[in-house]
């Protein structure tokens, strides 16, 4: 099911446009650059099918970790996260924006910080495969060809400090309650059916860094969460975000939307940044979900 970068890459119309973006953004100057480190929480209310208890999410994505973003980042984020009290965290990909000689001791320093009763779990995106080396760049260097040990290497040194990379698997985090993680769809090879294998009639959250999935996800999914798009990143007035690395345009950028079969999915703008280190009129986001038992009789609610 892997869906891997077109010919003209989506990526590259992406920097373009937030090459664009910044040179319009020129009079804004150091504007633009504070927005990328001033992050807010989102919280939203919502039911959740096959749910008996309440549960506290907390979703992070797109740290980019390496090239703008340094273990100060990280830890406010994650002090942020602890004080909220999630009973479950998850990370959304793309924790890793440079290249990965060695496990990075100060980020993970800071992830084991986090609190969860249910635990840490997280899948990988399209920038940690830059990190293993699968492809090369500025901040990755030469692509390399051990990669798959890289990627396994550093699966082992987030488990060691607390956090599961999910890489289409699933895990019961509570009798009524199954985490699925797929894959990056554009350099892995996702499968939402082995994520989910074992679900049963658990609640199902699926972890997906890209949405670019969710034309193609199967009936019966609870609640799928995202990233990758960082909501556009550079936004206008009236316009929106001139770029969002997706093949479906603005249909995914952010928020709220559908995926197939009416499947509910939330598309966070992330917190870190790719390209460039700024951002306009889109905040990073920290996103929290208190998810409830369906027909409880509460509405679902959101707010920034």
């Amino acid at each position: 099911m892997n869906r891997p970068p077109p010919a003209d890459p989506v990526r590259r119309r992406f920097l373009r446009g937030l090459l664009t973006g910044t040179l319009a953004l020129g009079t804004l100057g150091g504007a633009t650059v504070a927005q990328a480190y001033r992050f807010g929480v989102t919280r939203h209310t919502r039911p959740l099918s096959g749910l008996k208890n309440p549960v506290r999410v907390v979703f992070l994505t797109d740290l980019h970790y390496g090239l703008y973003i340094a273990a100060g980042s990280v830890r406010e984020w994650v002090k942020a996260t602890n004080a909220l009290h999630p009973n479950l965290i998850l990370l959304g990909g793309d924790q890793l924006d440079s290249r990965m000689d060695a496990p990075p001791g100060p980020l993970l320093r800071e992830l084991q910080r986090l609190r969860a009763p249910l635990g840490v779990y997280g899948v990988w995106g399209n920038h940690d495969y830059g990190s293993f080396g699968l492809y090369g760049g500025r901040q990755y260097g030469p692509a390399r060809p051990d990669w798959p040990a890289k990627r396994e290497e550093l699966r082992q040194a987030f488990a060691s400090h607390g956090v599961t990379i999910l890489r289409n698997q699933g895990v019961a985090v509570r009798g009524d309650l199954h985490v699925g993680g797929i894959d990056d769809l554009w350099h892995g090879q996702p499968s939402v059916k082995a994520a989910l294998q074992g679900a049963g009639s658990r609640a199902t959250l699926l972890v997906s860094h890209n949405p670019d999935i969710l034309p193609d996800l199967p009936p019966g999914i609870g609640l799928t969460l995202s990233g990758h798009t960082h909501g556009g990143q550079v936004r206008f007035p009236l316009i929106g975000a001139p770029v969002v690395p997706s093949e479906y345009g603005q249909r995914y950028a952010m928020g709220w939307v559908q995926g197939a079969h009416a499947a509910p999915a939330y598309v966070s703008r992330g917190l870190g940044v790719s390209g460039i280190p700024m951002r306009n009129l889109c905040q990073p986001e920290i996103t929290l979900l208190d998810l409830t038992p369906a027909g409880d009789g509460l509405p679902s609610t959101s707010s920034p």
